[in-house]
Parts: structure tokens; C-alpha cells; sequence
């Protein structure tokens, strides 16, 4: 079940008490957030020694006027046509990203596809079954969760469909 630090027994962030209130199995990863890294997942690939197709990011996007959550390996892109299809969308750009926190609760680079204010129709990128465990982001820069990709994809309701590229 979770590890769970003192901070964490005393509420944690949305993600990890969305995802205690589930009853799912998942780890916290802790690590020191570098303000300076140039990427938020790749930090966190290197600071917990995973390998980066692992480590999802948490993207919003524009689907034809609906903000959407796509969840992709931290080493490839977000093919925004391919998400846009994936929720029978027309054409997908990236959101603003004061909008993306504002809407989600979460800051740039801490955004977690877990918890947020208001849910958003989300895709986890296919890849994710290739694993046992992936990881996202716990909902704070320096904190990610460690869970199977089935239940990431059964919390979010997301819809699975080949959405990264590398």
C-alpha cells in the first residue's frame, strides 16, 4: 500500500488523497526539485533513477474549446492531433498555461492528472500498458506517485489511445 510520510498522514496533496480515498496501491517519490533543470519530468526520471518512458507528464490542452489532460512519457511529445481525435475532437492546441492551473489546482510542473479541481476529460498515452507501474506527478514539483497504469487510467476515466510520440 502507500508509503506515506508524516505530511502526507496529515492530508497530502489532491492526488494522494484521491488516491487513498480510492484504495489504490501507490508509492510517493520524493526528490528535490531543481528550479534550474530544464525539464520537470526528466528531472524527476533522473532523481528517482527510472527510466524516463516511466515517467508521464501531465499536459492540458485545448480540444475544440474543452481543456483536456493527456498523459504522455516524459521522453516524447504530445501529438495534439491524435488527442484530438482520441476524444472525437476536430483540432487541439496547448492551453494557456495560467489557465491549465488555474482549472486544474495545480502549478506548471506539478500539474497531476489526479485530484484536480475540476475534472477534465483525460488520454493516458497506450504506452503505459507496457508497464507494471508508471509515474506521475503527486501534485507538486519534487513529488511524483508510483501506481499501475489500469488504475491511473480507471481514477481519471480516461480514454488509453497512442497519443505520445517520441
Amino acid at each position: 500500500m502507500a508509503k506515506k510520510s508524516k505530511k502526507q498522514q496529515q492530508g497530502g496533496t489532491p492526488a494522494t488523497v484521491a488516491l487513498t480515498a480510492a484504495g489504490v496501491a501507490f508509492t510517493v517519490h520524493a526528490y528535490e526539485h531543481d528550479p534550474a533543470h530544464p525539464s520537470y519530468g526528466e528531472e524527476a526520471a533522473e532523481a528517482m533513477g527510472v527510466s524516463p518512458d516511466r515517467v508521464f507528464k501531465t499536459l492540458v490542452a485545448d480540444v475544440d474549446g474543452t481543456l483536456t489532460v493527456a498523459v504522455v512519457p516524459v521522453a516524447g511529445s504530445l501529438d495534439l492531433k491524435a488527442l484530438a481525435a482520441a476524444v472525437g475532437g476536430k483540432r487541439a492546441a496547448m492551453a494557456d498555461p495560467a489557465l491549465a492551473e488555474r482549472t486544474t489546482g495545480y502549478v506548471r510542473g506539478g500539474i497531476s492528472p489526479l485530484g484536480q479541481r475540476k475534472r477534465l476529460p483525460t488520454v493516458l498515452d497506450s504506452s503505459a500498458s507496457d508497464h507494471t507501474t508508471i509515474c506521475v506527478s503527486a501534485g507538486r514539483r519534487g513529488l511524483e506517485v508510483e501506481l499501475a497504469p489500469e488504475d491511473l487510467a480507471k481514477l481519471t476515466e480516461a480514454v488509453v489511445a497512442s497519443v505520445g510520440r517520441a
